[in-house]
């Protein structure tokens, strides 16, 4: 038994959902998330969708282990919107996602009730529509080596099922992998074996 788990719960794709309200509609965009430099791009799309909406409110989970994670009301009353999406994701279970609620007013006030709710609703919405998926927690690693140990590198890579991120391939080679977290102390053994072979970690994922 492992002392982490090394795998995580996520969306495949993206994904919409909607909940009506005395004449409110909230439209919730749900998107597979792994960067926070995305955020800004990820909100202009939605926003460039819906100019005229009033409130483009959202949450985030990210990270493997869950732990990072944001949420913004959007100029709804503190606390019934950002928060709300993300109980959602936390009922799931499910991180490196993001969602986005959009809300056209209708001309009746919900109440903070009824504006937990229907922010709620509309991420439950799309997370019904998600096919969820199981991925692994991996750790990206850079490896430098000499370009006559190609052929032993490329058999580690080939036996372990190294994903290749990046490759470079020159007198001095370089590569950017990924390896499964329970995979990780093995691939680092065999490939400190070969002389001249220097591996940096990178980041998990």
């Amino acid at each position: 038994m492992s002392l982490f788990e090394d795998t995580y719960r996520t969306i495949d794709a993206n994904y919409e959902g909607i909940f009506r309200d005395k004449g409110s509609k909230f439209i919730a965009y749900a998107f597979p998330f792994k960067s926070e430099e995305k955020l800004k791009d990820l909100l202009q799309e939605v926003k460039s969708l819906h100019p005229k909406a009033r409130h483009h409110c959202w949450a985030y989970r990210l990270t493997p282990d869950r732990n990072v994670f944001r949420v913004n009301d959007d100029g709804e009353p503190s606390g019934t919107a950002g928060r709300p999406i993300l109980n959602a994701l936390l009922s799931a279970d499910i991180t490196n996602i993001i969602v986005v609620v959009v809300r056209y007013f209708g001309g009746t006030l919900l109440g903070v009730p009824g504006l937990i709710n229907a922010y709620k609703s509309a991420t439950q919405d799309a997370l019904d529509q998600a096919q969820i998926i199981e991925r692994t927690v991996n750790d990206s690693y850079g490896l430098t080596f000499d370009y006559l140990n190609m052929n032993d590198i490329m058999r580690i890579i080939k036996e372990e099922g190294l994903e290749i991120e990046k490759q470079e391939f020159d007198n001095n080679c370089y590569l950017e992998f990924e390896v499964r977290k329970m995979q990780v102390n093995r691939v680092i053994e065999r490939f400190s074996k070969i002389e001249g072979c220097q591996l940096n970690y990178l980041k998990t994922i």
